[in-house]
């Protein structure tokens, strides 16, 4: 699998993980950082390019910093890659 591929799938399952445990919805969280709840479904499904502004987005709805956002995603692709 392409390295881009592999990044924004381990990207969208780390985002999805710490959106679950705040009990919100894909909707729910997607108005509370404005943006556009498809869109939104598509970085957590891992089929989305992100920008840093909207990871930044992301991370400060999810009341992390980039650095511990980053480092999930490290962590998971250093776990689940094949």
């Amino acid at each position: 699998m392409p390295i881009a591929t592999t990044i924004q799938k381990a990207f969208g399952a780390c985002v999805r993980h710490f959106r679950t445990d705040t009990g919100l919805s894909q909707e729910k969280f997607a108005l509370k950082i404005n943006m556009d709840r498809t869109y939104y479904a598509s970085v957590e499904s891992g089929r989305r390019n992100i920008s840093i502004e909207n990871i930044k987005k992301i991370a400060d709805g999810l009341g992390l910093s980039l650095a511990d956002l980053f480092s999930a995603v490290d962590n998971y692709e250093e776990e689940y890659h094949d």
